[in-house]
């Protein structure tokens, strides 16, 4: 999550897997990179505030997205079709009071596997600021009131635990939610979490007993491990990621993740040593990339041209091969 523009969506094009890339025998490093195969599936409509800011799947292949210009939550169907099911209202100020951004947005978005949708949204007011649940043919109902001077933003859900982690990126926190809503818990307000300038703590993700989160300010890749429910040390896998934003891991069983790099215009693999290898640049389409998704052999970028102003877009590659 960065900085915003405005801006549904062009003529529909395929957004299942249709990309092959060839094995790659370069060893990941800091400065050497991978040339993925890729596609443009979507170029969506910056005019109409349709930023891509946040993506989830279901297991049909329906891609939910946060557009954060147009504080909407849509379904993007296999064949293209963009789907608004829900606009939310802005504040009487406009948003000018969110802070960092100055203006109201969709950001982190989960799907349930039961097919309801919860999301979040940032608008500097205090009656709308929150976690919301969006159920299938619904309206969106807030669960959770956020701090109106907080930017909500990562958001990812323990099944185990049943609980939600939410990041903050201006209050550097990571905090917690039960599923049914209520009450907000800080769970972290460690130093790695704060914000150094712009916005802190962003990407957030749930892997075999620890958090895993991004700092944006910072440039780092962080592991928190849970016991009995409390954060431990935070452990900084991988620095030098500067504008690091969402990310997702490649595939069960490993610690790698493909990580979108918003200011630099590339998406990286990052390996369990903490070594970066890029993977897409501008080149490829990437437009302010804000977030990734793995579905088996297949990586999901959302680019929202937040600083580009050019061409929000939904770019699809092959998973690089380890």
């Amino acid at each position: 999550m960065t900085v915003l523009g405005t801006g549904t969506a062009s003529a529909a094009v395929p957004v299942s897997p249709a990309v092959t890339a060839p094995a790659s025998a370069v060893p990941p490093s800091a400065t050497q990179a991978t040339t993925l195969r890729s596609r443009i599936a979507l170029h969506f409509d910056l005019a109409k505030g349709q930023l891509p800011e946040n993506i989830a799947f279901s297991p049909a292949g329906t891609a939910y997205v946060t557009f954060a210009g147009a504080r909407q939550v849509a379904a993007i169907d296999r064949d293209g079709t963009i789907r608004t099911l829900a606009t939310l209202a802005a504040p009487a100020d406009g948003g000018v009071d969110t802070p960092a951004l100055g203006f109201p947005l969709t950001t982190g978005i989960v799907r349930h596997r039961d097919g309801t949708l919860y999301f979040l949204y940032a608008s500097g007011d205090a009656a709308s600021t929150g976690l919301y649940r969006l159920k299938p043919g619904g309206t969106p109902h807030r669960i959770a009131a956020l701090p109106e001077n907080g930017l909500p933003n990562g958001l990812t859900f323990d099944e185990r635990r049943g609980i939600f982690y939410v990041t903050d990126s201006v209050l550097g926190t990571i905090s917690t939610v039960q599923r049914t809503g209520g009450r907000v818990t800080v769970w972290s307000s460690a130093p790695e979490l704060a914000p150094t300038g712009f916005l802190g703590v962003n990407g957030v993700k749930v892997r075999d007993g620890a958090v895993w989160a991004t700092n944006l300010d910072q440039g780092t890749l962080l592991r928190i491990p849970v016991h009995h429910g409390a954060p431990a040390k935070v452990e900084v896998r991988a620095d030098g990621l500067t504008g690091i934003d969402d990310f997702a891991f490649a595939g069960s069983g490993t610690d790698q993740v493909i990580a979108a790099l918003v200011g630099q215009n590339t998406v990286a693999r990052i390996d369990g040593a903490g070594r970066s290898t890029t993977l897409l640049t501008a080149a490829d389409g990437l437009q302010n990339p804000t977030a990734v998704a793995v579905r088996g052999g297949t990586v999901y970028v959302t680019s929202a041209a937040y600083l580009t102003g050019t061409d929000p877009n939904l770019i699809v590659a092959a998973l690089p091969r380890h």
